[in-house]
C-alpha cells in the first residue's frame, strides 16, 4: 500500500513508495486497480501521462517498466506545445540554454576525456568536410553532437535536459534547415577554436570563444512558413511516442 502521497498520482506514488529500480515491471493495471483502490480508468490516464514525462515505458508482452529518470521528455513536451502556440518563445528558450552553457562550462569542460577531445575534433572535420562539398551541406548533426559532447560529462540531469531540449527546438524551428554560408564558416570557425583550446586545455580561452559564438545566432531569424504551427502541431503529437 501507499505509505506516503508524494504526487498527483496513485500509479508514481506506488512506484515511489515501493522502491521500483529502472527495468523493474509493474503489476498489471487490474492487480494496482484491486491493490490501489483506483478505477482502471483513472490507472490508464496516469499510465498515459508517465510515459509522455518518460518515468515508464508500456510495451504489448512486456507490461509496463520503469525508466531510468530524466528530464529530457517533460521538458520537451512542455516546450513543443509553447512553440506551437507561439514560435518567439524560441528565443526565450534559446537565451536560456545560452545562460546554462556559460554557467556549466568550467565544470563541463574539465570533466572531458581525452576521447572527448577527440570527438570534437571529429565533428569539427566533418562540419568542415561537408561545408567544402560542390554540393554544400548543413553540418546540423555534427553542430548538436559538438555542443553536447562539452557537456556530456556533466552531472546534472536538469541542466543536460534542457540542452537536449534546446536542439530539439532548434530542429522545430527549422533552424537546421537553412543557413548563409558565411554564417555557417564562421560558426565552425569558432567551433575549430573551441576543440583546440579544450584540446590544449586552455579552458579560459575556450569559453571565451564559446561566448561569442553565442552571439551568431541572435542574428538569425527564426524561418515562418503557414504550414509551421502544422508542424509544431506534428512534433508536439508524436512526443508521446519517442518517450
Amino acid at each position: 500500500m501507499i505509505k506516503q502521497r508524494q504526487n498527483d498520482s496513485e500509479l508514481l506514488d506506488y512506484i515511489v513508495n515501493n522502491g521500483f529500480v529502472p527495468g523493474a515491471r509493474l503489476p498489471s493495471l487490474n492487480d494496482l486497480s484491486a491493490e490501489l483502490g483506483v478505477s482502471i480508468g483513472k490507472l490508464r490516464e496516469q499510465l498515459e501521462a508517465a510515459r509522455v514525462l518518460g518515468l515508464v515505458a508500456a510495451r504489448p508482452r512486456r507490461g509496463i517498466e520503469c525508466n531510468s529518470y530524466s528530464f529530457t521528455p517533460a521538458a520537451r513536451a512542455s516546450l513543443m506545445f509553447g512553440l506551437a502556440t507561439n514560435e518567439r518563445l524560441f528565443r526565450e528558450f534559446s537565451e536560456l540554454r545560452n545562460g546554462i552553457e556559460s554557467a556549466f562550462w568550467r565544470p563541463a569542460v574539465l570533466s572531458l576525456t581525452d576521447e572527448d577531445k577527440q570527438d570534437l575534433k571529429r565533428y569539427v572535420s566533418l562540419a568542415w568536410h561537408k561545408l567544402q562539398q560542390s554540393r554544400i551541406q548543413i553540418p546540423h548533426q555534427e553542430h548538436r553532437a559538438f555542443h553536447m559532447t562539452v557537456f556530456r560529462r556533466l552531472d546534472n540531469l536538469f541542466a543536460t535536459g534542457l540542452l537536449e531540449t534546446y536542439w530539439d527546438a532548434y530542429e522545430a524551428v527549422e533552424l537546421n534547415l537553412y543557413a548563409d554560408y558565411g554564417y555557417l564558416t564562421e560558426v565552425w570557425g569558432y567551433h575549430e577554436g573551441i576543440a583546440e583550446a579544450i584540446e590544449r586545455n586552455e579552458v579560459d580561452e575556450a569559453r571565451a570563444l564559446h561566448e561569442e559564438h553565442l552571439l551568431l545566432l541572435r542574428t538569425r531569424d527564426v524561418p515562418r512558413s503557414s504550414a509551421r504551427q502544422a508542424s509544431f502541431a506534428e512534433e508536439n503529437s508524436m512526443v508521446r511516442s519517442q518517450t
